[in-house]
């Protein structure tokens, strides 16, 4: 049972697609069609999960919706019994939304909004196991943050802002659930789920009217996943399928950021914008531990493992550009470069997050005072990882293939 358990964990580390490791390189049009080299441009509601010093830019009241369709192009996973598969789930939406509005008689800016900060993971179904049998191997991992911030002038030069969120994980995972051989025994773990606060402060400077400097913080948020049931096949042993009714995974983390940034007006219609981002994914993704307990029948152990993950801490440089071709139209590109925090003995199917390229290309239409709609693509080179995980039932010289490409859009409304 402790060698099952050992692999249950290494796949729950992250199982989102996201791109920076489980985060995404940005939120909102303009953000993520920057690439993520937002931080000193942070003009829209986006603020409050990029740079809330950037919400004093809004004069007005603000609403944005946006969305984003991912279509992943090449998530497979390849090992020594044979397989050489594409995970069946290719297509995943995310979504989410923001108001702010300048408070009266004041020089601050307030706003509540909702992002989604990561997405789906893989499921690779029928593959060919160690065991000589065919089954799922899928892990599933969502985070949402709901959260509202305060951005303010301390002078004509200087604005600061926090932002204060709630953050909702979840998380479901199979194992070869319908295989039970000796020595292993497939399970199942689903409902987990965790909510914790965060927070973000930033600021930004008005160097000269041109130039821009900014820095933010973005706290740990633990994200420990409790209230869980785990199934444990056991027909091997004759008890069939055995639920545990309390499972926990701790060991999870959104991870501490430091970001500097500067963005510079060139012109009246060219503004460019770049980001460095330290993410302290050495402390956030260490170790998971699982614990079950009450057992559907008496007498069996409560199961307690743990996994190492031993990420690294991951540097991004991102640059982005925006054109304003006319009062109407601004396009608008950017490039993201992060490189893969997981190491070669932790990598598993479901972990998306090896990516190391990015590119955006989009633009922003505006229909009137009011209206505005964006649009744009989102490309992340394809990733190839050989790996060897002594925690997963894969041998050795497994392989890890990513490449996936995103549709953005937003729709603002101002008043």
């Amino acid at each position: 049972m402790k060698k099952i358990m050992l692999c249950a964990f290494g796949l729950f580390a992250g199982t989102s697609h996201a791109t920076n490791g489980i985060n995404l390189i940005g939120f909102g049009a303009e953000s993520t069609l920057m690439a993520g080299a937002d931080i000193a441009v942070a003009r829209d509601t986006s603020a409050l999960n990029t740079n809330p010093a950037g919400l004093t830019q809004i004069d007005h009241k603000l609403f944005d919706g946006y969305g984003s369709l991912l279509r992943i192009t090449d998530l497979s996973h390849k090992d020594q019994f044979g397989n050489d598969q594409h995970a069946s789930n290719r297509y995943t939406g995310l979504g989410g939304m923001g108001y702010a509005q300048k408070l009266r008689d004041s020089s601050c800016t307030a706003g509540l909004g909702l992002f989604a900060q990561g997405g789906s993971g893989g499921v690779f179904e029928n593959l060919n196991t160690a065991f000589g049998t065919q089954d799922e191997y899928s892990g599933l991992f969502s985070v949402a943050k709901l959260t509202t911030g305060l951005g303010c002038k301390v002078n004509d030069k200087w604005s600061v802002g926090g932002s204060f969120g709630l953050v909702y994980a979840e998380a479901e995972q199979k194992i070869f659930p319908n295989t039970s051989v000796p020595g292993f025994s497939g399970i199942e773990v689903k409902d987990a789920s965790s909510l914790r606060t965060s927070f973000k402060v930033g600021l930004q400077y008005q160097a000269t009217p041109d130039l821009t400097f900014a820095a933010t913080y973005t706290g740990k948020t633990e994200l420990p996943l409790t209230g869980g049931q785990l199934k444990l096949n056991l027909t091997n042993d004759g008890l069939g399928v055995v639920q545990y009714d309390d499972a926990t995974i701790t060991g999870l983390a959104l991870p501490e950021e430091v970001a500097v940034g500067a963005a510079y007006k060139a012109s009246d219609k060219w503004l460019l914008s770049f980001k460095i981002n330290w993410i302290n994914w050495s402390d956030a993704m260490k170790q998971n531990t699982l614990f079950a307990t009450d057992p559907a029948i008496a007498g069996l152990p409560d199961i307690r493992s743990s996994s190492a993950m031993n990420w690294s801490d991951q540097w991004v440089f991102a640059t982005g550009v925006a054109y304003r071709q006319s009062e109407k139209l601004t396009w608008y590109a950017g490039y993201n470069y992060g490189e893969n925090p997981i190491p070669e003995e932790s990598t598993n199917p479901l972990v998306a997050g090896i990516l190391d390229h990015h590119v955006t290309f989009g633009g922003r239409y505006t229909f009137n005072p009011e209206w505005s709609l964006s649009a744009g693509l989102e490309y992340d080179f394809r990733k190839k990882v050989d790996y060897t995980n002594p925690e997963l039932p894969f041998g050795e010289d497994a392989q890890l293939r990513n490449e996936a490409f995103w549709l953005h859009m937003m729709i603002s409304r101002r008043w």
